[in-house]
């Protein structure tokens, strides 16, 4: 990139002179009525014995409950047939089995699905909190972006969501109840009836709304439950989490979830990361690299990710590609080039196809596995950096329209 592009982007997208982080406007309230979805064994037990449930029969109630939740995909306790009345009455005095709302749902000319999800709880004076998450079908599996924030923590200057102001961090349960709204309305609970019995959700990435490691704990418990055999069951191969670079959660990441990792790249030189990439000027390029370098569990077998999107006249050149196999060496990767999706208000153009073609060929050529990610749901703004609500601007009427349809789908 040359000293002119440099300064053009400094000029039209000021994200360097932004914050690095935003500061959350709210911190979680639950609800009256809290929901058991999220919940650890150890949670539901101690819930359990609020309601009266003897210690010695916990364990054994703990499981009929995990396996309504998270096998059979119960919505009320009332389906919880193998439970007493006695107890499904107790339960329902104090607790809910809730999970996000559908208000809106839009399907792409591809197949792409984009749910707007309000979630659990009361907000007087306030706009409901709303996130969004994208089912994505393909041949051989279904992929679920997953958000962890309502807005997001970062100020990225190619990314929609990055223009968002941070409401505040989901909790475990409004992380998994995107899973399992995913699953109520593809209907694939185990109870599936379809010819081959498979799954339609497979994948589970979390690259939606919100920076995933600055909501650690909460998405580390969300994804532990998702991961769990005797439950949702999505293997934690089939889970990637990308971050923008929070150095100092990598390694836990790792160590505590052990799932696999995708790194939002976008730039070989700290100068032109610190505009795309603003976090960058916290954990520069080198500290990241030394955190893949050194991620629990990486291999040739569990390769890292790297995700760059490709802005024209930015980033786009063999040069950068050069660099781009001269900062990996000695990390077993993978190189997911990414077309830049555009979105109202952008100074950002994609890179011709000719130039994305250039750019993977010399990076495959260079030992590297180096896809071009094929742009899915673009026309209803579900594609990668395009997340950010597009019913903020629809007016109430055109918000219960919107919410109608979906509730009649």
């Amino acid at each position: 990139m040359t000293d002119i592009a440099v300064e053009t982007t400094k000029q039209t997208m000021p994200a360097a002179a932004a914050p690095l982080e935003k500061t959350p406007l709210e911190i979680y309230v639950p609800p009256a009525q809290p929901s058991l979805v999220g919940l650890s064994r150890a949670e539901l037990a101690d819930c359990l014995g609020e309601v009266g449930v003897p210690p010695a029969q916990r364990r054994m109630r703990v499981q009929q409950l995990w396996h309504w939740i998270y096998v059979r995909g119960a919505q009320s306790f009332d389906a919880m047939s193998n439970v007493s009345k006695e107890l499904r009455a107790r339960l329902a005095e104090r607790y809910t089995l809730a999970r996000p709302e559908v208000v809106v749902e839009q399907v792409s000319s591809d197949g792409t699905r984009k749910w707007l999800l309000r979630l659990p709880g009361e907000h007087p004076g306030e706009r409901p909190h709303e996130v969004e998450c994208v089912y994505i079908p393909e041949t051989d599996r279904g992929t679920l972006c997953v958000s962890s924030q309502v807005g997001c923590t970062l100020t990225c200057a190619f990314c929609h969501t990055g223009t968002q102001r941070l409401v505040r961090n989901l909790t475990p349960g409004e992380i998994v109840g995107q899973v399992m709204i995913a699953r109520d309305r593809l209907g694939d609970w185990n109870d599936r009836d379809t010819p081959s019995g498979g799954r339609l959700v497979t994948n589970i990435v979390m690259m939606g709304m919100g920076e995933p490691l600055y909501n650690f704990e909460a998405v580390r418990d969300a994804l532990l439950i998702v991961a769990d055999n005797e439950g949702i069951g999505i293997s934690k191969r089939r889970i990637t989490l990308s971050t923008s670079g929070v150095v100092p959660n990598i390694a836990r990441t790792g160590a505590e979830i052990g799932v696999s990792l995708a790194i939002s790249l976008h730039a070989v030189r700290d100068e032109l990361r610190d505009v795309l990439v603003p976090i960058n000027r916290k954990y520069p390029i080198a500290e990241l690299l030394e955190a893949c370098r050194t991620y629990p569990g990486v291999s040739n077998a569990r390769r890292i990710t790297f995700e760059y999107v490709m802005l024209k006249g930015v980033n786009d050149s063999l040069d950068d590609a050069r660099q781009l196999v001269k900062l990996l060496k000695g990390i077993p990767a993978k190189i997911n080039l990414i077309p830049f999706n555009p979105w109202p208000g952008t100074a950002y153009e994609c890179s011709d196809w000719a130039q994305i073609e250039k750019f993977s060929e010399y990076v495959f050529n260079a030992g590297y596995s180096s896809p071009v990610r094929t742009p899915r749901g673009r026309d209803i703004l579900a594609a990668c950096g395009q997340l950010k609500s597009e019913t903020e601007r629809l007016s109430a009427r055109e918000r219960q329209a919107l919410r109608a349809m979906a509730m009649t789908d």
